[in-house]
């Protein structure tokens, strides 16, 4: 890449070009984007943000624009918003949050329209959520998770619900979970995971299912079934991780890569098989990684770049390939 960066974002866009943004690099926070084609495999930088921001969300919307949402300037919290458009590859301010906010989460509906929930917004940690639509410009709040949370996940499930799970609710990690429905625009507590997590991944499996995995100071994983709204301990993986990412393969399979395993950045990867629910190494990066970013491209190779490798931001980036 051009810039060295962690705690950036990672987008793939409609015309498989993936489109980085934002981080830090020791200490500095970043405006700057690039775009990694894998056709040719190459870097091009593109046109800088408005504000500079890490701990940021990035969606890639159904018009294929990307929405970027707050984060940390290296001084205040945000709630400024704004647009990516890859066919000007410029960039558009948007109207702003309600709430400034870092380490949230984001999920694109199946209307079109954007949550964003929870995060730290510089005095607490919130239980806020509040949707974007883009037919407006406009974000209006939609109403209070049972729970504040940042570190969180959400994840947008085959009926349209999101469930968002796990996280730090401003004095320790939780376990819980609980459903938002765009319908109601309503949230309903759900049944609580086996182990309290923070900064875990989340992946949406083939049949359905939510995998999640480690997150703060663990490697257990779980699967959530949401036609029995039942949680089942699934095969622990092979290292403890956190800050790390995972991709669901077009095998079905799902890669974790990298992370901080509670003492040191780690180089390692690992490979879950639903049809066995076993994980298996995956061979080690080049680079130890955590707070890195990480994209299934459309030849099924998985990019992962940047982060940090417990000294200093990267600037390297690496493929893996499946086949």
């Amino acid at each position: 890449m051009y810039d060295a960066r962690d705690e950036h974002t990672s987008s793939v866009l409609l015309d498989g070009r993936v489109l980085v943004v934002g981080g830090s690099n020791r200490g500095v926070t970043i405006d700057s984007a690039e775009l990694y084609d894998p056709t040719t495999e190459l870097w091009t930088r593109t046109a800088n943000m408005t504000d500079k921001r890490y701990g940021h969300t990035a969606s890639v919307l159904k018009d294929g624009k990307v929405l970027v949402t707050g984060g940390f300037n290296g001084d205040t919290y945000l709630n400024s918003t704004e647009l990516y458009d890859p066919e000007t590859e410029t960039w558009t301010i948007t109207s702003s949050m309600n709430d400034a906010r870092n380490f949230h989460a984001a999920s694109v509906l199946s209307n079109g329209k954007v949550l964003v929930t929870g995060g730290y917004g510089g005095i607490e940690v919130l239980s806020t959520s509040e949707l974007y639509d883009p037919s407006t410009d406009l974000w209006t709040i939609s109403g209070r998770m049972n729970d504040a949370r940042d570190g969180h996940s959400s994840s947008v499930l085959a009926d349209g619900d999101v469930l968002v799970i796990g996280g730090y609710d401003g004095k320790t990690t939780v376990n819980t979970a609980e459903l938002y429905s765009p319908n109601t625009e309503k949230w309903i507590n759900t049944r609580s995971m086996h182990f309290a997590r923070q900064y875990h991944s989340t992946s949406i499996l083939i049949n359905g299912k939510i995998l999640v995995a480690a997150g703060y100071r663990g490697k257990t994983a779980e699967l959530y079934d949401l036609s029995t709204d039942t949680w089942v301990i699934t095969g622990n993986m092979n290292d403890e991780r956190n800050f790390h990412q995972a991709m669901m393969l077009t095998n079905g399979q799902v890669l974790v890569t990298g992370g901080y395993n509670n003492t040191a950045t780690v180089d390692t990867a690992e490979l879950y098989d639903p049809s066995t629910d076993i994980w298996s190494n995956a061979g080690r990066m080049n680079k130890r990684r955590s707070f890195h970013g990480a994209s299934l491209l459309k030849n099924g190779k998985v990019l992962v770049n940047g982060g940090s490798d417990g000294n200093s931001a990267l600037v390297t980036a690496e493929l893996y390939d499946p086949s």
